[in-house]
């Protein structure tokens, strides 16, 4: 499902325009996009959260020279699944 296919999904099930919905989910992508660049966590209960990890310096291998490469430190967002997202997947 891409974005376009998620809005008018919401829409239909919530009642909602698309246009309304199309800003409501840009509202939402927004706010969650720059709470975790700041380095807080979203959570949204029996769905999930949100967060900053961050990931060490590690040595890695090209896979194309088969030379040894460091790797740097960097910083990756996380999702976790909450308790009821999880139970519906399994």
């Amino acid at each position: 499902m891409n974005k376009t296919e998620f809005i008018n999904a919401v829409a239909e099930k919530s009642g909602l325009s698309k246009v309304d919905t199309k800003k409501a989910v840009e509202a939402f992508i927004q706010t969650v996009s720059t709470e975790v660049k700041k380095g807080g966590k979203v959570a949204i209960l029996g769905f999930g959260s949100f967060s900053i990890v961050e990931k060490s310096a590690r040595k890695g291998v090209n896979p194309k020279t088969k030379q040894p490469i460091e790797i740097p430190a960097r910083k990756a967002v996380k999702f976790k699944a909450g308790a009821e997202l999880a139970e519906l997947v399994k």
